[in-house]
């Protein structure tokens, strides 16, 4: 018997960056994932860039700091996957009637905002762009699909990355607040549930991942998230204001973290690592106030944070409606020596010899969700929605065309039956958009053989492919989960 509520959002979940394509067209400027090349599961990913004497460079995206008189290029001889993603940008009618085949009562995707603001500090918005945003949402609502609008997924105009210093600058703050304000009156009566910032809490956790960081790297990631703080604070009033039905919400990489042993010092550094990577960012916006352990934190790297008392009255008052988060794998934390680490995105720690692990090395784990869903609705006792959950894989075409993912299929309904003893259990879970329900380019590495979708999309790692939408055995089974409310899962 399903214990999912009448009126409970399924559907699915993509990233303008990594889906939309159409990156130099419509009047649309360019993003810092425009000059990121594309990588393996062994390769980084790379930042293109011409030093101050015309020469050309490309250096590891994580991490990378322009170097002073330097700037941003695309370079002939690599391969950018963001500039054309899978293309919705031409196929978006064929795309949304695909979703709502399946039955989608939401689907969760990004605005660009260098496609509303080219460069991100133009007095007035770009109205192509203004413009495509309105006939997808329009198009949406006439099959009955509620559009999740995030507003900033990883795409801050290169401009302002160049030329301003991006977020750790506080100057941002008011450039974002004019894009958000845009949304929120643009789109009124066409959109209600937004998402400020995805996966905020990224800034810590990927400068954790590079390795030992000097302190002043971390006082600028702890104020670039500060700055995001302020700007999603003053976002969600600003859309309550405009459309008092608006639903705003956060949105938190959420990755369940585990002790290896009982050792206590395992206990705490466990306990750290809540307090740090999802806790720090969901009780500023969830609460509206830093949480008692911010001040450790910052001391740990002799942090000093630019704070106004204003910041703080902002802060308090405007905290989200929801929260969400994605969630991909859980990491089990120590103290001791390793003997086997885990790779994958945004995992730092042991492997957890409990689990099994993905070609990408990330460990497979449906009750790490129920768990964390259980840790966040007892801490902020606000609705939740799961807005990225999936499995990244590879998928073969068989002669005849069709696309048997059986693996797939298993995944999600694992995760699926711990949402609903979650929400037997009492978790106020609203809402479920699967990762890459279509097909898109890997944030991570860039690939497109790592494969998220219901929907397979004919293209390979070098862009090669016509595109053709096929759907896969999963886009069936999907389809009969909602029709059933999660009632039927095999």
């Amino acid at each position: 018997m399903s214990h999912f509520p009448n009126g409970f959002l399924w559907g699915g979940a993509t990233a303008a960056n990594q889906y939309e394509g159409g990156w130099n067209e419509g009047g649309r400027g360019p993003a810092l994932t425009d000059v990121t090349t594309g990588g393996t599961v062994d390769t980084p990913r790379m930042i293109t860039w011409i030093d101050k004497y015309g020469s050309p460079h490309a250096s590891p995206s994580h991490g990378f700091t322009l170097p002073e008189g330097a700037s941003y290029a695309v370079l002939e001889d690599y391969y950018y996957p963001n500039h054309k993603g899978t293309d919705f940008y031409h196929h978006w009618k064929e795309d949304i009637a695909l979703f709502a085949e399946m039955g989608f009562k939401i689907f969760r995707m990004s605005i660009s905002w260098s496609r509303l603001y080219p460069k991100g500090i133009e007095e007035e918005p770009n109205q192509e762009g203004i413009e495509f945003y309105r006939n997808v949402f329009k198009e949406l609502k006439a099959h009955g699909i509620e559009p999740l609008v995030t507003i900033w997924h990883f795409d801050t105009p290169l401009y302002i990355e160049e030329q301003m210093g991006g977020w750790a600058n506080r100057e941002v703050i008011d450039l974002f607040v004019r894009y958000a304000t845009t949304c929120f009156e643009e789109y009124k009566g066409l959109v209600k549930y937004w998402l400020t910032f995805n996966e905020i809490n990224n800034t810590i956790m990927f400068l954790d991942m590079a390795g030992a960081a000097a302190d002043e790297r971390y006082t600028e990631a702890y104020q670039i998230l500060h700055n995001e703080f302020v700007a999603s604070a003053k976002a969600v009033q600003i859309g309550h204001a405009i459309d008092p039905d608006n639903r705003i919400g956060c949105m938190i990489c959420g990755i369940c973290n585990y002790p290896l042993t009982p050792d206590p010092d395992d206990m705490l550094a466990f306990q750290r690592a809540w307090e740090k990577n999802i806790f720090y960012c969901g009780d500023v916006q969830c609460k509206g106030e830093y949480p008692i352990f911010a001040r450790r934190l910052w001391n740990e790297h002799n942090v000093h944070l630019d704070i106004t008392e204003e910041d703080l009255k902002i802060l308090k008052e405007g905290t989200v409606d929801y929260y969400t988060f994605s969630y991909y794998m859980s990491n089990a934390v120590t103290t001791h020596e390793m003997d086997e680490k885990a790779g994958g995105n945004g995992v730092m720690g042991a492997r957890n010899p409990y689990l099994e692990y993905s070609d990408w090395g990330w460990a497979l784990d449906p009750k790490g969700l129920r768990y964390y869903l259980e840790v966040v609705n007892d801490r902020y006792h606000k609705p939740i929605m799961i807005v990225e959950n999936g499995l990244g894989a590879y998928d073969t075409v068989e002669e005849d065309g069709s696309i048997h993912d059986p693996f797939r299929i298993d995944y999600y309904r694992a995760h699926i039956r711990e949402m609903d003893k979650a929400i037997e259990e009492g978790v106020d879970l609203i809402g479920y958009t699967t990762w890459g329900c279509i097909d898109l380019v890997s944030a991570g590495t860039g690939e497109m053989r790592k494969r998220y979708g219901f929907i397979y999309v004919d293209m390979d790692d070098e862009g090669k492919g016509t595109m053709k939408r096929t759907p896969k055995d999963s886009f069936y089974w999907y389809k009969k989960v909602i029709e059933s409310n999660g009632g039927d899962l095999e």
